[in-house]
């Protein structure tokens, strides 16, 4: 019988494996880096959501205190509205018993009144400065979800390039970069609309 011919299948075998290497290397150093990246700009954009909520809690803390101040101060005007009307209907008794009334509750009474007016111009400032402040918590609260919006996609993303990672797949990948991109779109839009 003749002599087998021999074929080197294993240095063949090693040189196809280089290939492939090579080029799936290439696709993976390519999937890493957008990964961190996108890591990057999800760090970003937690950052930014932590941020902003939190601005917004204190801004939304302030308005209740002054909201508090504010219905103090209606208090106020209130009680100093009874004390005008109880100097008054003093006047009223003294006069209806037939005496003089005594000349301070006159003057009483119209203090009373004027200490009103300044009371209730604070308390409207200070309703308009609660008004103010919840409002900016407002504006804030609703950056705050897209930044939200923006972790959550990122995250996503990041997801999907792991599992191009595994799966060597370029769509997964372009998927992952596209939703990522859409992501980043998200987090540059509160920056822009001051």
């Amino acid at each position: 019988m003749p002599e087998e011919v021999e074929v080197d299948i294993d240095a063949l075998r090693d040189e196809i494996d280089g290939q492939r290497e090579r080029q799936g290397g290439s696709l993976l150093r390519w999937i890493s880096l957008t990964t961190a990246i996108l890591a990057a700009l999800a760090a970003i954009a937690s950052l930014k959501a932590g941020s902003s909520v939190n601005e917004a809690l204190v801004l939304k803390t302030d308005a209740t205190r002054l909201q508090a101040q504010a219905s103090d101060q209606w208090a106020y005007y209130q009680a100093k509205g009874i004390k005008s009307v109880v100097s008054l209907a003093t006047i009223d008794v003294w006069q209806a018993v037939g005496k003089t009334p005594p000349p301070g509750l006159s003057a009483e009474s119209k203090r009373y009144l004027a200490q009103q007016d300044s009371i209730r111009e604070k308390a409207r400032e200070l309703e308009h400065k609660r008004d103010e402040k919840s409002h900016e918590a407002e504006l804030l609260l609703s950056k705050h979800e897209i930044y939200a919006a923006a972790v959550a996609l990122l995250q996503i993303s990041i997801a999907l390039g792991a599992i191009a990672a595994l799966t060597r797949s370029r769509l997964v990948w372009l998927g992952s970069i596209a939703l990522g991109a859409v992501a980043g779109v998200l987090l540059i839009f509160p920056m822009l609309r001051r």
